[in-house]
């Protein structure tokens, strides 16, 4: 039966056109920017009558493209798959086994996930300093993996809290312990979850900005995002070559949405962040 009337049909496509419209808007603009010839100053949505291809070239090489892609792919090694398995085990932990101080420990991590980002920036980079960490991609892996705890386990922790208790007690009616019951039988469960968190961290982690600055001054160093501040600085006055290269910096996160998207909203549907 068709609740749904042709007028709210038809407002509901003209409000999602209009949505995209403004979402698309800004990238258009910095598209049109980025194939002016060198030297001009873009204006508005002008498209080119011939655009300048060869900028995103030039941009890839002034900025060091091929040493920025490889540092932000150490840099997301290092933080995705152990944010990811610790997140696991955590959710795993407070939102099925129910150990004792599950409460507490969740309460704890409700009230990291209020904490500005920003107010924590500086006792990070005296924290690195003592450690002998700044300048290194470890002052920025191990911040990150510590920032996203507090979502990334709240996220798991609902997944498991969904998980009927009836599979974990057959299980251990079969012989099962502990471990075989999380890998076995309720990680396989929680694919779907654990696939879009590891988009969300993996998106979080390339685009980090703050951090990359803060403790790292070599942006050779740093995230994609965050060597943008050192391009910025060396190439303002070009506007031209600094849309191509923010393009260039926004695509990779734009692939990987397009193709993980299904995931993600599969997460969603599932019901991952209830409970």
């Amino acid at each position: 039966m068709n609740l749904t009337s042709r007028s709210e049909r038809v407002s509901g496509r003209i409000f999602l056109i209009a949505l995209v419209v403004v979402t698309l808007l800004p990238f258009l603009s910095m598209l049109s920017a980025a194939l002016q010839p060198r030297g001009t100053v873009p204006t508005g949505l002008a498209w080119p009558s011939d655009p300048q291809w060869s900028n995103f070239a030039d941009a890839f090489t002034a900025a060091n493209m091929g040493a920025l892609l490889k540092s932000s792919m150490l840099i997301v090694a290092g933080v995705v798959p152990i944010g990811v398995l610790i997140a696991t085990m955590a959710g795993f932990g407070l939102g099925h086994l129910r150990v004792p101080g599950s409460h507490i420990a969740f309460g704890l991590l409700l009230l990291g996930l209020t904490l500005p980002f920003e107010a924590v920036v500086t006792p990070l980079y005296y924290q690195m300093r003592d450690l002998g960490l700044l300048n290194t991609r470890w002052a920025i892996i191990l911040p990150l993996i510590g920032l996203y705890m507090p979502f990334a386990v709240f996220w798991m922790r609902a997944h498991f809290t969904n998980v009927p208790a009836e599979l974990s007690e057959a299980a251990r009616v079969d012989g099962s312990n502990t471990w075989q019951l999380f890998w076995r039988i309720h990680v396989p469960l929680a694919r779907p979850a654990i696939a879009s968190l590891t988009i969300l961290l993996f998106l979080w982690t390339w685009n980090q900005f703050l951090l990359a600055i803060v403790m790292v001054d070599d942006a050779t160093k740093r995230t994609m995002a965050g060597a943008l501040g050192a391009f910025q600085g060396q190439w303002g006055t070009d506007l031209v070559l600094l849309c191509a290269g923010s393009l260039l910096i926004l695509t990779p996160t734009l692939i990987v949405f397009l193709i993980f998207q299904r995931q993600f909203i599969k997460a969603l549907l599932q019901g991952s962040v209830k409970g």
